[in-house]
């Protein structure tokens, strides 16, 4: 039981500084190329703190746990907007772009809709199990294209750039970027080993470990990032950060995921679904309580609220089993 336990925290561990580690590369890299900071946040941050989810869904798949790379998705998603803007708005206030609010974070929204309609197959007569095909893969993937696509027109139009990330040089950059993937890589084979061993060990559910030690521990990278980011004030890299890796977890991750097997959906998930489309939906929402003149932030008592929400979660989780 020590060793297991100790091996998962040390994934964590690598998780976390591997995804640090590949964010200052990235960011330098970026930077290199004079890309805008929304942009920014919602590719090369987006990527470097999604990765971690995606090291962890391809080993999932390829092991043949099924429900550890949906609830480490669906975990990700929902501790992403709950719990990471929860404690980064806390922090402080975060100010959003009116192109943000009717854009980036619909988008979002648009994301879990499209991976329940594709998931919850009982719900529409599609047969007698849940499942993410190889077809349904390929769709989400079509989906990221376009969100790709989107987000190439937002480099022409946003011409504001970030001032306060750290340039390395080309050596160090590219350094730091193979450094980091590794630490996600290795990172990511050892926490979904042993949170499959504990889990088992304890009588969970892979579900629920999914969707609270492994969901919790590919989000600090995304943490780090956007609490850092609310800390400087730097707002696009703090709001983009999650959006973009909300969209990158579902589109890019799961659209990967089936691919390399297809994924059998548990009925369970289904109402996991529902809320990170809640939560998406409410930070939408919270971007027009007490507005002036066209400034729309994410307060400190929203995060608190947030907070509060995802804590509420773990304890509907936890009594579901």
């Amino acid at each position: 039981m020590l060793i297991p336990i100790l091996l998962l925290l040390v994934g964590l561990v690598m998780l976390l500084l591997g995804g640090d580690t590949f964010i200052r590369g990235a960011a330098s890299l970026a930077r290199k190329w004079n890309v805008s900071p929304i942009v920014i946040g919602l590719t090369v941050v987006a990527f470097g703190t999604s990765a971690a989810e995606l090291v962890v869904n391809i080993f999932a798949a390829v092991q043949g746990t099924p429900d550890l790379a949906i609830g480490n998705i669906l975990g990700s998603n929902i501790s992403n907007i709950l719990l990471v803007l929860g404690i980064s708005a806390i922090i402080y206030p975060i100010s959003v772009k009116q192109g943000t609010i009717w854009k980036e974070i619909p988008l979002g929204i648009m994301a879990v809709v499209v991976l329940f309609i594709l998931s919850a197959d009982v719900y529409f007569g599609n047969g007698n199990i849940n499942i993410l095909t190889r077809g349904d893969g390929l769709i989400l993937l079509a989906f990221f294209i376009i969100f790709m696509y989107y987000t190439y027109g937002l480099t022409k139009v946003e011409a504001e750039k970030e001032e306060n990330v750290k340039v390395h040089s080309w050596s160090r950059t590219i350094l730091f970027i193979l450094l980091g993937l590794g630490g996600l890589v290795i990172g990511g084979k050892l926490l979904v080993d042993n949170g499959t061993i504990i889990a088992r060990l304890f009588g969970m559910s892979e579900l629920f470990i999914g969707l609270t030690v492994v969901a919790i521990g590919t989000s600090l990278p995304e943490l780090a990032a956007s609490g850092i980011a609310a800390y400087r004030h730097h707002d696009d890299l703090a709001i983009g950060n999650v959006v973009g890796s909300n969209i990158f977890n579902v589109f890019w991750v799961l659209g990967l995921t089936p691919l390399v097997s297809p994924i059998p959906v548990n009925p369970q998930a289904n109402t996991d679904v529902l809320v990170a489309i809640l939560a998406a939906t409410l930070l939408f929402a919270f971007m027009f309580v007490g507005h002036k003149h066209k400034r729309y932030k994410l307060r400190r008592w929203q995060g608190v609220i947030f907070v509060l929400l995802y804590i509420a979660y773990l304890v509907f989780i936890g009594m579901r089993g």
